[in-house]
């Protein structure tokens, strides 16, 4: 018969601070953004690896993190650099609205509030690209508020710890109700970022570690043995697919690309010029050449890219050709090959580049 929670929920919302800080003081991951022990958080650093932390994995934003860091090492120094700059330096980590947030942010916080953050949720909940999570998570961090600070991985903890059997994203504020409760007035901080800790190592989606978790005797998943089951999710809607098709166009060691509009998908990235994306030729249609940026000899390149966003799974045909036009209409600029891995280019179009190019992966190495 599953033992029972050695208290009942009430008293372990209550109890469950002390033991997972303690856990924390022992275990907390040494991150690039993290205040060691007995340091003060930076709140720039803070608001930096939080925005880039959005939909994003820790492994995948440390080196991003630390050439920002390194490239602009205060709020001020990221407010005057040019947005194009930065949006070269975002290349690859996709959701780009978040680099034009950055960047505005960091204007109206060096320009409005003299390079310094406000301290609460309501304050940080004005500035650009800050929503109610990253809010909580600044005012906790960087400066101790009792903010709640809710997180995938901490949903899942949360959704195991009270056994909330309702799935995502209806629990969602059941979630937060319940999270609510755990959060404790004296660091604040230091718990928000110890319930991530426990959710990316030991409460993991798969196979939870419960034998070591501070938490395992206020568990009611786990005294009910579901742990690995919560939370639960809907079932998923298949993405549609859309279809498009790019022309890679060279004049020598030189290659045309153009601008995205500065709202919508991938606003103000690079691209190499294309059709539109139309979900209706998924259906059979095959874009052809009708978008093409000029009138040349295309071949179109065995084989095609796929990209899945958030909403849809996009393939693309690509066509290549060569001309000795200075000018192509339509707009752009004729970009060094030596030079494309610095671009501005979405990871969507690094794909295109190297079906193109397939004798050009270190161009894409890794930076």
């Amino acid at each position: 018969m599953p033992r029972k929670p050695e208290n009942p929920p009430d008293t372990a919302a209550r109890a469950a601070a002390r033991p997972l800080l303690a856990w924390y003081d022992r275990h907390a991951r040494v991150l690039p953004w993290r205040a060691r022990k007995g340091e003060r958080a930076d709140p720039y650093a803070v608001w930096l690896s939080e925005i880039m932390l959005q939909q994003t994995t820790v492994a995948t934003v440390g080196p991003y993190f630390t050439r920002f860091l390194a490239r602009w090492p205060d709020v001020h120094a990221l407010a005057a650099a040019p947005q194009e700059e930065v949006m070269k330096e975002w290349a690859g980590l996709g959701y780009y609205s978040r680099a034009r947030n950055l960047h505005a942010c960091a204007k109206a916080v060096s320009s409005d509030h003299g390079g310094k953050f406000p301290q609460d949720v309501e304050g940080l909940s004005k500035l650009p690209g800050i929503g109610p999570y990253t809010a909580a998570a600044i005012a906790a961090i960087a400066f101790g508020e009792p903010a709640t600070v809710v997180d995938g991985n901490v949903e899942r903890v949360v959704a195991r710890l009270f056994a909330l059997r309702t799935p995502l994203p209806q629990v969602k504020p059941d979630i937060r109700a319940k999270a609510a409760t755990l959060t404790p007035e004296r660091r604040a901080g230091d718990f928000a970022q110890a319930m991530m800790d426990l959710g990316a190592t030991v409460c993991t989606p798969k196979n939870p570690a419960c034998n070591r978790c501070p938490l395992e005797h206020l568990c009611e998943a786990k005294a009910e043995g579901i742990a690995a089951l919560l939370p639960a999710r809907a079932p998923k809607k298949e993405r549609p697919v859309r279809r498009g098709a790019c022309f890679w166009l060279t004049r020598g060691d030189q290659v045309w690309l153009r601008r995205r509009p500065d709202k919508g998908l991938l606003g103000g990235m690079m691209e190499v010029p294309g059709s539109p994306w139309d979900m209706r030729a998924a259906e059979g249609a095959e874009p052809g050449l009708d978008h093409a940026p000029l009138d040349a000899d295309w071949t179109r390149v065995p084989g095609s890219v796929e990209h899945s966003f958030t909403h849809f799974h996009l393939v693309l045909d690509v066509y290549t050709a060569a001309t000795r036009r200075k000018v192509v209409p339509g707009g752009g600029e004729w970009v060094s090959l030596d030079r494309l891995a610095g671009e501005a280019l979405p990871t969507v179009m690094r794909k295109v580049a190297a079906h193109a190019m397939p004798d050009a992966g270190p161009l894409f190495a890794k930076r």
